[in-house]
């Protein structure tokens, strides 16, 4: 059945370090109480804006890293503090909120892997009305946090390539994820779209500003591009990161498929991206022979050679059939042997 429009929102919200916390202990239970506090400003965003636009709201995007901050290297311990587990108790509280609200809330958190002990993953995920992860999506490109792809022979071994580009076929759409910066490139959003993704959950954390950003730039090419909406969550400042409150504030937005802006927010916490999405019209676009149906008029053969090379090397952290550690030091030293590989090839 064709889904009737709805309204989304990208709650533009403060995250909250739990580098800053006394132990584990604290730290655990301070994102299970910033769980506990989102219910009720999520529940508030839906009143207002289901009453002032009179369409229901069906999907809540929630900030990158919102429980926990981002890894600065402060802790040692910082995955015990801030890593969910795929089954544990921080996505079984998300279930309960998305549950008793009746919403879609798309989350980012740093995430355990059962068959990678030892390792971190940055997982954007979907939480359904029936309070199931419908959607996990582990994040390819990072700097310093571990990716599918610096373990990707055990990783393929394990998941295939359906989880490593997955779609959530649901009754808002075919949701996928794109995580933070790599929403600047074009092939992960590309690859989501070949498996039918009309939607894409975007959480994120930069610097806004008056002027377009990197991200502010590209979240409209990869709606355009793969005629798809793409709903970004910003978030509304860091506390307790040891940074300025508001360095990772303001510019959460709503584009549709033809890369409009439909809604952008300030700084501050607040849901002022939301808008209407509206699948109906979106299929009815995909389905055109026109000019504009970049979708279709793909010639991807034309790339496939040339996309069989490597850029940045897989299996890092393989050696010997086991898993290594990753760390800033690793990721600066792949990326160096890599930059000077390819000037001594002269493509840089």
């Amino acid at each position: 059945m064709m889904p009737e429009p709805f309204q989304a929102a990208a709650l533009q919200a403060e995250a909250v370090s739990v580098e800053a916390a006394a132990d584990v202990a604290s730290a655990r239970a301070l994102m299970l109480a910033r769980i506990a506090e989102l219910e009720a400003e999520i529940r508030g965003v839906k009143a207002f804006l289901e009453t002032f636009n009179g369409l229901p709201l069906k999907l809540v995007v929630l900030p990158e890293y919102l429980f926990s901050g981002f890894e600065t290297g402060r802790v040692p311990d910082f995955a015990a503090r801030a890593a969910f587990a795929p089954d544990g108790p921080e996505y079984r509280a998300l279930g309960a909120v998305a549950a008793r609200l009746g919403l879609f809330i798309a989350t980012n958190a740093y995430e355990t892997d059962p068959h990678f002990a030892g390792l971190h993953f940055q997982a954007s995920t979907l939480v359904a009305p029936s309070g199931e992860v419908v959607l996990r999506y582990r994040r390819l490109t990072s700097m310093y946090t571990a990716s599918p792809h610096d373990v990707w022979s055990e990783y393929r071994r394990h998941y295939g390539l359906e989880a490593i580009f997955p779609v959530a076929e649901t009754e808002i759409g075919r949701v996928a994820a794109i995580a933070s910066e790599e929403i600047l490139y074009p092939e992960i959003a590309r690859a989501h779209a070949l498996r039918g993704a009309e939607l894409f959950i975007h959480s994120s954390s930069e610097a806004g500003g008056l002027s377009p950003t990197a991200k502010h730039v590209a979240r409209r090419a990869r709606a355009l591009e793969n005629l798809a909406y793409v709903v970004s969550a910003n978030t509304a400042g860091i506390r307790g990161a040891g940074l300025a409150g508001a360095s990772a504030d303001g510019n959460s937005a709503i584009v549709d498929y033809r890369g409009m802006v439909l809604a952008e927010a300030l700084s501050g916490a607040n849901a002022n991206a939301a808008g209407e999405i509206d699948l109906q019209a979106l299929r009815r676009h995909r389905r055109k022979p026109a000019m504009a149906n970049y979708l279709a008029r793909q010639r991807l053969e034309l790339f496939r050679e040339l996309f069989e090379g490597t850029v940045q090397p897989p299996d890092t952290l393989l050696k010997d059939g086991k898993v290594m550690q990753r760390g800033r030091e690793h990721a600066m030293e792949v990326l160096r042997a890599t930059i000077a590989r390819r000037a001594d090839e002269g493509l840089i």
